[in-house]
């Protein structure tokens, strides 16, 4: 991580990248990308040694996962290649930027190969299973699933979003077996929808 100007200032959230070095995101402190910038070529935890506040950014290249809370936890907000003139609004995440609050941002590295995830209704690989090698916009629908408490992903990465048709809260999978979602910060949401992530968010 590099900044394009030296910044003492306090701005508590994190950062993570994609696994490759090319992939870049500039913070700004205004909307519009105006006032003190930050770029960052890798993972970062805690970004309130680089900025005062953040009301605007570009993905220049790759993608990226984004996280209310240092240390890559909270809510997720995936960003891929391109513009975010005022992207806290955009999120609903305007109430988080004051001196103490902890946004982070992760990497959604890139893949090229199959997708292939099961998913679990109940915590610890309980209940009704299902497999899935392509998008899915609700599981209730399509496999009658009411809830999906536990996940396998042995392929690709994926977002599970908490409602129907990919919408309300999300959170990013890498391959692992995911036993239970409330380890994960997760406790109170139901995840009804997924997609996996390809080249073109890149």
């Amino acid at each position: 991580m590099f900044s394009r100007s030296r910044l003492s200032l306090r701005f508590r959230w994190s950062l993570s990248l994609s696994f490759s070095l090319a992939n870049t995101i500039i913070f700004y402190e205004d909307r519009n990308f105006q006032g003190r910038s930050y770029e960052c070529m890798s993972d970062c935890p805690d970004m309130s040694s680089y900025l005062n506040r953040c009301h605007s950014c570009r993905v220049e290249r790759g993608c990226f996962v984004f996280y209310d809370r240092t240390n890559y936890m909270g809510n997720q907000y995936f960003m891929r290649r391109g513009e975010y003139t005022d992207y806290m609004s955009m999120m609903g995440m305007s109430d988080c930027i004051r001196p103490k609050c902890n946004p982070p941002l992760s990497p959604a590295p890139q893949y090229r190969g199959n997708y292939r995830m099961r998913i679990y209704e109940r915590e610890n690989f309980g209940g009704q299973m299902t497999q899935l090698m392509d998008d899915c916009d609700n599981i209730m629908d399509c496999f009658c699933m009411s809830n999906c408490m536990s996940c396998n992903v042995m392929d690709g990465h994926w977002l599970m979003y908490e409602q129907p048709h990919y919408r309300g809260r999300m959170m990013y999978f890498r391959p692992g077996e995911y036993r239970n979602f409330m380890n994960y910060g997760m406790s109170d949401m139901r995840f009804m929808s997924m997609r996996h992530i390809t080249d073109s968010c890149y």
